[in-house]
């Protein structure tokens, strides 16, 4: 017994909590700085080169800049605050400023995910360990983009939502018009949280509804939020989400998505579960725990069976969206009935004695394994077709560029003076010019049935296109350079 008393002591001991958690984080971060996603990522050039016209021209663009094929049509930069960041890092810091800023919204995924879980159950390594499988499930399926923006501050909303709908106190939820403003202007998954939001305003008006009847059945767990109050914040984040150079665009932008169907079915992100990695598993584990803590309370919980069932469709449609079920599954499971005596958060000065040992550890293993502007330099000619480049830039041969579609959003950033013909902005060229590029340069059509290639004056692709090697035959261009990674034609 008293093994057990002392080990239940020394768990509670505050310095070996902090130590957990700056390990906790110093791993996350390790990790992020090993696989260089930010660096890697096909779609962060283009986001990094939207930031720079941004500051440049003081504006945010409404329409399709750094394209020659869709630069008069409308387009919504609705993530401009992460490229203005993004931007900002890379002038101050390089190309290390762009793979820090990324390491930084991955551990601050990693923290808000650990935070709202602590908030919800009161148990500090409780916590820890549901973070830590949290993470495990989605962090590194995806690069750091302006989606992990999205995953943080669902999991504030996520946390007064909850917290509100277990105890009634709805003080804490006139922070989220505030938070719905910060994040409209980031990125376009605010809607995911809007969604949340306005489902519990519409559970709370049925359930009092049927319960100012006498028919609210007594099996129902109903929410202790009025539902004219609830109703009132629902408004005020909408509105909220009005407030910022895109105004009402960005929900255009949430249509022209729905619309969509070629991207999901060729990039491999927006496409269902494979069920080929851990991850996965682990997310499939998070979602049945999620309905069996559910079901194994007294009395069903009408908010989070929808919830969690609304977040099941959209994480297992599309591998990108599983985040959102994990940290639903992950909050539901975590989300403990009051009665114990909670441990405490972090305070501001615990946080502040962190950051330096956090940081300390960070750049030792940074300088350990070449994270600097060299090594990136190297990642990025090891992926991106930098030689081919740098001899188009030698003789400034006359455009229009056709290339890759891949690595559009690169060219944007690395060759700006030709306007790309496609990039990954797929909400820009919609799937009629998505099908077009992707089956040329996979050889499903005759080069001669491209039109934007046929009007093309430099030809940039990856060597082992079917369209590259195609190209050999045409007699209306002809090769200039050629390596292992890239192949340029030019029109004779």
């Amino acid at each position: 017994m008293s093994v057990g008393n002392d080990l239940r002591a020394l768990l509670r001991v505050r310095l070996l909590q902090l130590i957990a958690l700056t390990a906790f984080l110093a791993v996350i971060g390790g990790l992020a700085l090993h696989y260089r996603f930010s660096i890697i990522d096909l779609d962060i050039w283009w986001h990094l080169k939207v930031g720079d016209w941004i500051i440049l021209h003081k504006a945010v663009p409404h329409t399709g800049i750094l394209s020659r094929t869709a630069a008069n049509r409308p387009w919504v930069a609705y993530s401009w605050g992460y490229e203005v960041l993004l931007s900002l890092s890379c002038a101050w810091f390089g190309l290390v400023g762009v793979g820090v800023y990324g390491v930084l919204l991955t551990i601050g995924v990693a923290y808000v995910i650990y935070w709202m879980l602590l908030r919800l159950s009161g148990q500090f390594w409780l916590s820890l360990l549901g973070a830590s499988v949290t993470c495990a499930a989605f962090l590194y399926h995806g690069s750091p983009r302006p989606f992990f923006f999205s995953m943080m501050l669902f999991g504030v909303v996520m946390t007064l939502l909850l917290e509100s709908h277990r105890d009634g106190k709805v003080e804490r939820l006139n922070w989220l018009p505030l938070i719905f403003l910060l994040w409209t202007n980031l990125h376009i998954q605010f809607i995911y949280g809007l969604f949340a939001i306005g489902m519990l305003a519409g559970v709370c008006v049925v359930e009092q509804w049927l319960k100012a009847r006498g028919a609210c059945p007594d099996f129902l767990l109903t929410s202790r939020i009025p539902a004219p109050r609830m109703l009132i914040i629902f408004g005020l984040c909408v509105l909220a989400t009005l407030i910022g150079p895109n105004t009402y665009h960005s929900y255009v932008s949430v249509l022209e998505y729905s619309r969509s169907k070629f991207s999901y079915l060729v990039i491999v992100e927006l496409q269902p579960l494979s069920f080929r990695n851990i991850g996965e598993y682990i997310e499939l584990l998070l979602a049945a725990a999620g309905f069996f803590a559910i079901g194994w309370r007294r009395k069903m919980d009408v908010f989070k069976i929808l919830l969690l069932t609304a977040a099941c469709i959209l994480g297992f449609r599309t591998m990108r969206d599983g985040w959102y079920l994990c940290m639903i599954a992950a909050a539901i499971l975590f989300d403990f009935p009051a009665g114990t005596e909670p441990d405490q958060t972090e305070s501001w000065m615990e946080r502040a004695a962190m950051l330096p040992a956090l940081a300390l550890v960070l750049v030792l293993f940074a300088s350990s394994i070449g994270y600097n502007e060299r090594g990136m330099d190297r990642a990025i000619s090891a992926d991106y077709p930098v030689d081919a480049i740098n001899f188009l830039r030698r003789y400034q041969l006359p455009g229009p560029l056709y290339n890759d579609l891949a690595w559009g959003g690169f060219l944007t950033w690395y060759m700006p003076d030709y306007p790309v013909a496609i990039d990954g902005r797929n909400d820009l060229y919609g799937d009629e010019l998505d099908q077009i590029f992707f089956h040329s340069q996979n050889g499903d059509t005759l080069p001669a049935a491209d039109p934007y290639l046929s009007e093309s004056g430099i030809v940039l692709l990856h060597s082992e296109f079917p369209l590259a090697k195609m190209l050999a035959a045409d007699s209306r261009f002809r090769l200039i350079y050629q390596d292992h990674l890239a192949t340029v034609y030019v029109r004779r």
